[in-house]
């Protein structure tokens, strides 16, 4: 899959993800391990989830964006922030489909495409799991501090996230620029560990390859760099927050219903985030110990850690599906101009073919403007 640090997926590097193969063959080095049961289940398992996400994240991510686009303007930083994060994880659920592909076969999209689409899924993985931070900030202020946080919030949500965000996220994708590359792996000088590797299929991979002789040393400091940005950093901002948040809700004596309810979302907030995201960075964390030989490693465990990989990156992923829900669907707001939209659609289409019959067939230019110009009121 994508070979950002964050999906350096030491998990089948030669099947699919972003691993890393040079650190494979010398971790393998020490102590053969068949790797074809894997295999198999990466070939299997990652292409069929990774659609799976890829449809959810269209449609929740898409909905969002489109709702939103029926508003006259986005007025409120929650709807700044609602947008951002979709927009953030549209493109990022797009590059699922080549590493579905790539998992099940072959890169079969050439090198312009390998690096491009790297990038694409760095920045957008980084800046989804940054912009739901910023979201936490942005609620804290409203709600701890609200009576004198209007300008901070703007502050955050119209220029501050350009620099939190979306610069950091862009920088991460330098060491895709210069590693990521095409590469066959029957012409490549990987050492194969054992016999049965040597007589499998060749094929294209598109993956970063690090300088051999000291693969593992980047492979794990860029694994660290992607616990510490893409979970470390974000998850403690996240969590002091949200717990602030409630510390705040449960001492508020008026409106108890509003109250519980808030309380509830907030906390099923903090632990989706930590559900999804906790799980696979603890196992690319045992799998650097190994790497460091911190860790005893064995055949049997370094099989279990790359299925562990394998099955937690994809909970992580299926994240972007549920933002869409957690920060747009659960929002009163957002659920009224959801309805307010599709309400308006549908008596606008009604009303067109009402007129249709009266009068005849009208133009499509005079029915977008009519649709339109209620929409917009």
């Amino acid at each position: 899959m994508a070979t950002t640090e964050m999906a350096i997926v030491f998990i089948d590097n030669v099947t699919e993800e972003s691993g890393d193969y040079e650190l494979e063959s010398w971790q393998m080095a020490d102590e053969p391990c068949d790797r074809a049961l894997s295999n198999d289940f990466n070939r299997i398992f990652l292409p069929t989830v990774y659609g799976i996400i890829f449809l959810l994240g269209i449609i929740g991510n898409g909905l969002v964006v489109v709702v939103m686009g029926y508003q006259k303007k986005v007025k409120t930083m929650t709807d700044k922030y609602r947008l951002h994060l979709s927009v953030a994880d549209l493109l990022f659920v797009l590059t699922l489909p080549f590493w579905a592909v790539d998992a099940a076969k072959s890169w079969y999209f050439g090198s312009f495409l390998c690096v491009s689409v790297h990038m694409i899924y760095t920045v957008n993985l980084y800046s989804s799991v940054l912009i739901l931070a910023f979201i936490s900030l942005d609620r804290y202020f409203a709600v701890v501090r609200a009576t004198n946080s209007q300008a901070i919030r703007k502050l955050l949500a119209n220029r501050v996230i350009y620099v939190g965000v979306w610069l950091p996220a862009a920088l991460l994708t330098i060491p895709d620029m210069v590693f990521a590359r095409v590469e066959n792996e029957g012409s490549s000088n990987f050492p194969f560990a054992n016999k049965s590797m040597e007589t499998t299929d060749f094929r294209t991979i598109c993956q970063r390859m690090y300088p051999q002789e000291n693969s593992h040393i980047w492979t794990v400091a860029f694994r660290f760099q992607h616990i510490l940005v893409g979970f470390i950093l974000p998850g403690l901002v996240i969590l002091i927050c949200y717990c602030i948040i409630i510390a705040r809700l449960s001492r508020a004596t008026k409106g108890q219903m509003q109250k519980k309810k808030a309380l509830k979302t907030t906390v099923i907030l903090i632990l989706c985030f930590f559900s999804c995201w906790l799980p696979y960075c603890v196992g690319i964390f045992l799998d650097n110990l190994m790497i460091l030989k911190v860790v005893p490693g064995s055949c049997e465990l370094q099989q279990a850690v790359e299925k562990w990989i394998s099955v937690t990156e994809v909970l992580a992923y299926f994240h972007c599906c549920l933002n869409p829900i957690l920060y747009a669907f659960l929002g009163v707001k957002f659920k009224k101009t959801a309805r307010s939209a599709l309400t308006v659609s549908s008596r606008s289409s009604q009303k067109v073919t009402l007129m249709t019959k009266k009068r005849g067939p009208i133009s499509s230019v005079s029915t977008e403007s009519e649709s339109s110009s209620v929409l917009s009121s």
